[in-house]
């Protein structure tokens, strides 16, 4: 009976990293900016307002690993927190999503998020 029990936690462990792996980029893009204090900015966006002079890029391509949470929000939660401290640290208040995935780190199937980005200062 005792290992039926750990069969069956260790399937229920299994479907729920499964089910927390990834996003839809949609999803990431609504979810992530809302999760940031920092502004996030578009590409776009940002090409435009260097042309016009209302921003700057402080760090480019700037790299973060999330520690892994246990829902797919709890890794953008972790990102978020960790690009606004990269914002911060450059001294900063914006940034601008270059590029995000979700990483494989063991054989049960957990995910880690990666996350690269540029730290930009708007007016």
């Amino acid at each position: 009976m005792n290992i039926l029990k750990k069969l069956n936690l260790a399937i229920i462990i299994v479907i729920l990293t499964s089910c927390a792996s990834s996003m839809s980029p949609v999803e990431v893009n609504n979810t992530l900016p809302a999760l940031t204090k920092s502004k996030f900015i578009s590409q776009a966006q940002a090409d435009e307002s260097v042309e016009n002079k209302t921003c700057k890029y402080l760090v480019k391509n700037r790299n973060y690993v999330a520690p892994i949470g246990f829902l797919t929000k709890d890794d953008l939660k972790n990102a978020a927190k960790g690009i606004d401290e990269w914002v911060k640290l450059d001294g900063g208040n914006s940034y601008v999503l270059k590029n995000y995935k979700w990483v494989t780190v063991d054989n049960s199937g957990s995910t880690q998020l990666h996350v690269d980005f540029d730290t930009m200062l708007c007016e």
